[in-house]
């Protein structure tokens, strides 16, 4: 059977996605799967930046408001969800358009998600001992040894990940990658053209900039407030977000206003650096500015058009 195809439009926050993605949809009738691990929540729309009701109303949009703050939610969720989205846009005749910068939510879209079987709590124990008395850098340095894919992918402070694939490989003499690799391909039910969205540093962190000014501009201190009002406290993995945890720390007199805006930009540009690594460690990305939107709906035209799988 011919694949689904979807087209992927992602990369680094503040970059244009959502207007480009919009633009695209409209010229190819597609509607839009979010990928925003944040745009997920209802009454989070300012510190999100989700698109507005008048581009809602211009695109059909999937995969935004479908959780409260304080609700439970993980990338198997948004897999499940998200796959029931794109297959109710494909029996419509629509094109799916995945559109956002979670890198995670759109592997498990595309891949869906790895669990590896094997454990051994005499094993994890023993790792764990180690990672307290020799810390955690040695055992990413370990783990590089034995599975440089996968080292590679987890970040040395990420313990838990480093403690998990070595108790992996520990079990079984295989590494993880081993196993991903094997998921990847049992699991991938579409046919995806990704792109990638990029422009000059200095002019992405300009953009971040002035996008969280606009932020606060337009109410970001009120829809914290209004959260609160809610009952959506602090200690909510969602109020723990990019500009939320920020807007806390000065209703609570943690820092003044002035402060918290500058912190915000530049923890928002280090989200965007971050989110910038991600994606280039994937090779069938294709890398393109957001103002070449001629060349890329001839590239969705040849990649709708070819006799793919």
């Amino acid at each position: 059977m011919r694949k689904t195809r979807i087209v992927v439009i992602s990369g680094p926050t503040g970059i244009g996605k959502t207007e480009l993605s919009i633009h695209l949809a409209e010229k190819f009738g597609g509607e839009i799967v979010g990928a925003d691990s944040m745009q997920i929540y209802r009454y989070m729309d300012i510190g999100t930046a989700k698109p507005t009701n008048s581009e809602r109303a211009r695109v059909k949009h999937h995969m935004i408001n479908v959780a409260d703050p304080d609700e439970p939610y993980d990338a198997a969720r948004y897999l499940r969800e998200a796959r029931e989205a794109v297959a109710d846009i494909e029996n419509r005749g629509s094109l799916p358009i995945v559109v956002g910068g979670t890198g995670f939510y759109i592997k498990a879209l595309l891949y869906g998600l790895c669990e590896a079987k094997p454990e051994d709590l005499s094993v994890r124990q023993i790792l764990w001992r180690d990672a307290e008395t020799l810390g955690g850098e040695a055992l990413h340095r370990r783990l590089a040894a034995c599975d440089p894919e996968t080292a590679g992918r987890i970040h040395p402070n990420d313990i838990y990940r480093v403690v998990r694939a070595l108790e992996i490989y520990e079990i079984t003499g295989r590494p993880m990658s081993v196993y991903r690799a094997a998921h990847r391909f049992l699991d991938a039910p579409y046919h995806a053209l990704k792109l990638a969205l990029y422009m000059d540093r200095g002019e992405l962190y300009k953009r971040i900039n002035q996008r969280v000014d606009l932020m606060v501009e337009q109410g970001l201190v009120g829809e914290v407030r209004d959260l609160l009002q809610k009952g959506y406290g602090r200690e909510l993995k969602a109020m723990q977000a990019l500009g939320y945890r920020h807007v806390l720390d000065y209703l609570e007199a943690i820092t003044d206003r002035e402060k918290a805006v500058e912190i915000l930009k530049r923890d928002t540009r280090r989200y965007a650096k971050r989110q910038l690594t991600w994606f280039r460690s994937d090779p069938e990305i294709i890398w393109v500015k957001p103002d070449q939107e001629a060349w890329i709906s001839r590239r969705i035209d040849e990649f709708l058009k070819s006799s793919g799988p």
